[in-house]
């Protein structure tokens, strides 16, 4: 009978010291894939609120009251949000959802209607973001945030942010939104829209200053250095335009549907090329120039002897070279004077590769009646000091449901409102 127990014994602990198969243990289930299936993570209930008030918020103040507007508008602090970065504001005007280019989303809520923002919190806060940059709504209250190599859509997030619990859906899983081995550091924050198709666009940032000739087909593929279009639900994905090096800013023009964006151009090529891009596109399958063109009509060393696509399409606008555009909307709301309403306004979060800096600042573009690019103009500036100091970078610009324009700043970590008094 010993001698049975011993060899039993001896038995289980060889089974124990076998290897088991990673495939052969079941996978517990991570906190995306239990908030997909509306069931709790059991994680952090309480969620963090950001101080508004205080020395940072004086400070911030202080550093607006040197901003230029054209006469009747003003300027003031709406929120605090750290790393502020791309805006979407709800449907329903109940909260702002702020992008970063780390690892929070951040939501924004003016409970008072003061048009001062009362709560500032993370949102979703059991998930693991990665440079969660793009966030924007459907018409009928889906958010979408576009991250590094991944896309979720939050259901009804405008009501149902308050948890650190939400349900959440992936539409392109990780690693599916560009090839894993073209995963890199540099220009990887997407922004996207809902367009009039009511397909999800997404642009889609290259990772070089210039990429070298055996990438080409790759990205053309998959839409590296373009702008991706899908259904919202991820499927019939496309690459919708190409020859973009990076862009960090699209919107729709309500009124004949062309999606415009802008673009970041080539570094090193001198203070004062290549210029910035604004761009319009009336269809799909356009080709923008890069990377045979750093921006505008410069040429790139790099593909100075190649021949260029003769079907390039050219930007709308130039703006100053490294001006650095990003963030941009169709104005759309009702409390701006009549001049502004149907433009452009764009942000420019001003430049690192020129020896005198340039930027930081709001750009205002008006229309022709055929829907082209008329005049374009400095809106708000005073973020740059004259001994080039940054005061402040914006990122982007989104309209509040009373008409006025908010603006985030990711140096400032913060978010401003635009208004006009008659």
């Amino acid at each position: 009978m010993k001698a049975s127990l011993r060899a039993a014994a001896t038995f289980a602990t060889a089974l124990l010291a076998l290897p088991v198969a990673a495939q052969d243990l079941p996978k517990p289930p991570g906190n995306l894939e239990k908030l997909e299936n509306f069931r709790t993570t059991g994680e952090m209930t309480e969620i963090p609120n950001i101080p508004q008030t205080g020395p940072k918020a004086e400070a911030i103040k202080k550093s607006l009251s040197r901003i230029k507007l054209p006469s009747g508008f003003k300027i003031n602090l709406y929120a605090i949000v750290p790393d502020a970065r791309h805006m979407a504001v709800g449907p329903q005007g109940v909260a702002v959802f702020v992008g970063t280019r780390k690892t929070k989303v951040y939501t924004v809520t003016d409970r008072d209607k003061d048009r001062v923002a009362d709560e500032v919190k993370p949102f979703a806060s059991t998930i693991n973001f990665s440079v969660p940059n793009g966030v924007c709504f459907s018409k009928d209250g889906f958010l979408f945030i576009a991250e590094q190599n991944r896309v979720l859509m939050f259901p009804a997030a405008e009501f149902f942010y308050e948890g650190a619990d939400v349900a959440a859906f992936q539409v392109v899983k990780g690693g599916e939104l560009i090839p894993k081995e073209e995963e890199s550091y540099n220009h990887t924050s997407r922004v996207c829209r809902i367009g009039p198709d009511d397909k999800l666009y997404i642009t889609v940032g290259q990772p070089f200053n210039v990429f070298a000739p055996e990438k080409m087909n790759l990205y053309k593929k998959a839409g590296i250095g373009g702008i991706i279009r899908m259904d919202r639900d991820g499927k019939n994905r496309e690459v919708f335009a190409w020859g973009i090096r990076n862009s960090v800013g699209m919107d729709f023009n309500p009124k004949d549907k062309a999606l415009w964006f802008t673009d970041n151009q080539v570094d090193g090529m001198g203070d004062d090329i290549p210029p910035g891009e604004l761009n319009r596109a009336e269809k799909p399958g356009l080709n923008f120039g890069f990377p045979y063109y750093g921006g505008g009509k410069v040429r790139t060393a790099e593909y100075k002897d190649q021949q260029a696509p003769t079907d390039v399409v050219y930007p709308q606008v130039e703006m100053d070279a490294h001006a650095a555009d990003l963030g941009m909307t169709f104005y759309n709301g009702n409390q701006f004077p009549a001049k502004y309403r149907g433009g452009i306004f764009s942000a420019q979060h001003g430049s690192w590769n020129r020896s005198t800096p340039v930027g930081a600042r709001i750009m205002f573009t008006s229309l022709k009646p055929d829907g082209t690019a008329d005049k374009t103009e400095v809106f708000a500036e005073g973020w740059l000091t004259q001994n080039g100091e940054y005061l402040g970078r914006p990122v982007d610009v989104a309209t509040l449901n009373d008409g006025s324009l908010l603006v985030s700043d990711d140096l400032a970590g913060a978010i401003y409102r635009i208004s006009y008094e008659q």
